[in-house]
């Protein structure tokens, strides 16, 4: 494996895939700052799903004056589900974009910065961010293959960085908390549900890509629903029976899979920023100093949910395509290796 101490560019080359950090000029670091604009962008889909409220009129019917109270004076410390929306002008936006855009300027910012003067012995950012970048393809080259991680890495390595940098930079203190007509000025990206089910469409989008790339329509099919040698007679047929049931309970799933991504990260995120709210509102003497075990803990579970996401959206690419690059880039091989004897 390539050293890190070595140039950056020779870090980047033998991958194809990894200009997301090489110098400015590199047409592909252009794509690379795009896709982590896209991926803030995409906060512009149509204005989050509020929760099913009751009514104030039917919540005064239902409690005594004494307990409306108490309810109001929660629901004035407690996080709303749905992230305040802006108008500024014609453009519409939530909050949360506001903290995904700032995420994707800090990210290209410090691409740029790492890759302004590159040496051949790195120092400073270049030397971190070749440490980071190496560190991370070798980990999803274990999951993907070599040949795959060639092809994919640039987005789950985007994904990774930017999922986590939302969710610690929503733990800084005024997100959330400092609002503007009773509206969060900012709020988490990721507890906003526009934001995580964007990613994970993204992401069903180019697995799609890819699997049709890999395997083409027929190959995922056979994927899906042949179990490869299903034996003769009788036995032949209740076996395609079986695959072909499972196959349709596989496509379910594979359906099912931006739904599941979005909730766990929404869920997460945004039962993290409630728990901060009611730690620092349940003793306002205290509020200081009962939310810091709660912040370390959200500091850990940021990185746990970045990591959850980008090893799931990598897993499900491996499931459906690594085998099949595996081989090709196995055939090449043994090919070249011929064509030299």
């Amino acid at each position: 494996m390539i050293s890190h101490r070595g140039n950056l560019r020779a870090v980047f080359d033998p991958a194809q895939r990894l200009k997301c950090l090489c110098a400015p000029r590199d047409s592909n670091v252009k794509n690379v700052f795009k896709a982590f604009l896209v991926a803030a962008l995409l906060a512009l889909l149509p204005a989050v799903l509020s929760a099913a409220e009751a009514s104030p009129e039917a919540a005064a019917k239902a409690v005594e004056h004494g307990a409306k109270d108490a309810h109001a004076a929660a629901a004035h410390h407690g996080l709303p589900p749905d992230a305040p929306v802006f108008n500024l002008g014609p453009l519409q936006f939530t909050s949360s974009t506001v903290i995904t855009w700032i995420v994707a300027l800090g990210l290209i910012i410090f691409a740029q910065l790492a890759t302004r003067n590159i040496q051949i012995v790195p120092s400073g950012l270049q030397n971190f961010a070749e440490w980071l970048v190496e560190g991370m393809y070798d980990f999803f080259t274990e999951i993907l293959g070599k040949e795959l991680v060639k092809k994919t890495f640039w987005f789950f390595c985007t994904l990774f960085l930017f999922i986590l940098f939302t969710n610690w930079i929503g733990l800084i203190p005024g997100v959330g908390s400092i609002t503007y007509d009773g509206k969060p000025i900012l709020r988490g990206g990721n507890a906003d549900l526009n934001m995580t089910l964007a990613m994970s469409l993204t992401f069903f989008f180019l697995w799609t890509v890819w699997s049709l790339q890999a395997l083409g329509p027929g190959g995922i099919a056979k994927h899906l629903f042949s179990g490869g040698d299903n034996g003769k007679g009788f036995m032949a047929i209740f076996m395609m029976a079986i695959f072909f049931f499972v196959g349709i309970i596989e496509v379910i799933s594979i359906a099912f899979r931006p739904v599941s991504l979005s909730f766990r990260l929404y869920g997460n995120i945004f039962a993290g920023e409630n728990i901060l709210e009611s730690m620092m509102t349940l003793v306002p003497m205290l509020g200081w100093l009962l939310p810091l075990p709660f912040y370390f803990l959200e500091l850990l579970v940021g990185l746990v949910q970045a990591l959850v996401f980008a090893l799931l959206t990598s897993v499900f690419t491996a499931l459906m395509c690594a085998h099949h690059d595996e081989g090709h880039g196995e055939d090449h091989g043994h090919g070249e290796h011929k064509h030299a004897h």
